[in-house]
């Protein structure tokens, strides 16, 4: 049985010595602090292990699992998923950050949506070295399966979602498709919403060379996942126009956005 009043953070971490002090931090910053932290090493070749076993010694929370081999970010989650002891569990990527209450909004939010199964928020944006943008990206207070397929504004690192159903539907280990949007999908295809706080509660580290950033990749890696979660053809087709006109158009251009921000402050 599950210890129900907590939340289990899962961190994959790959390489990520340059950004993973600052993502654990916020972490242990948190107004709401019934959590574990458990970090998923996926083999790491830099000072990864090293700067987590130092916050392992220094807080009881935090956790560290080493994979064996690089197993992929999706094995890392899910295996993190496996290993946690709360029924509440979060996502933060090593290189991302969270404004301080951001576990207290959703377990807040928790509290008033008890059937709910997977919370998100907003997301603000900073550059590789941290420096802040003005953009944020706003999110509606609801969002269903059929939301979704059309446009994924539930971003994985400002999840709260509960274990057991994130267990029925893991990540799937598969390329060229996006992971967390597959379990979001499966998750929503028996509940009626995702609830969103539209407030930038994530803080995103913008990358020149995340897999996002090239918007051909992106929209094969949608249809990809279309197909990996047995959408009808036709609902395919029809969402897939859709996600091409607002992503690809405008929410495809957040990062040039961000950037254009970040620049402008920097003048």
């Amino acid at each position: 049985m599950k210890n129900l009043t907590g939340v289990s953070i899962i961190m994959p971490a790959y390489n990520a010595e340059k950004t993973i002090t600052h993502s654990i931090d916020s972490v242990l910053k948190q107004t709401y602090s019934s959590f574990e932290l458990i970090v998923v090493n996926d083999a790491s070749r830099d000072r990864t292990v090293e700067i987590v076993n130092e916050y392992v010694l220094s807080d009881h929370r935090v956790k560290l699992l080493d994979n064996e081999e690089n197993c992929g970010v999706s094995a890392s989650r899910n295996r993190g998923v496996q290993a946690a002891q709360y029924e509440w569990i979060a996502f933060l990527d090593s290189d991302d950050c969270w404004v301080e209450n951001k576990l207290e909004k959703q377990v807040e939010l928790i509290a008033l949506h008890p059937n709910c199964s997977l919370f998100f928020t907003g997301t603000g944006y900073m550059d590789e070295d941290g420096k802040l943008s003005a953009y944020t990206l706003h999110v509606p207070q609801t969002v269903t399966y059929r939301d979704i397929l059309k446009q994924n504004v539930v971003s994985c690192s400002s999840v709260l979602a509960k274990r057991s159903a994130l267990l029925a539907h893991p990540m799937p280990q598969k390329q060229m498709l996006h992971e967390d949007m597959a379990t979001w999908l499966e998750i929503l295809k028996t509940d009626q919403v995702a609830m969103g706080i539209d407030e930038p509660l994530l803080l995103y580290r913008i990358s020149r060379n995340s897999k996002s950033g090239n918007k051909l990749k992106a929209a094969k890696m949608q249809w990809r996942t279309y197909r990996h979660c047995k959408v009808p053809l036709h609902v395919s087709v029809v969402s897939f126009a859709i996600y091409a006109v607002r992503n690809i158009k405008k929410y495809g251009s957040i990062k040039k956005q961000a950037w254009q921000a970040l620049s402008k402050e920097a003048e």
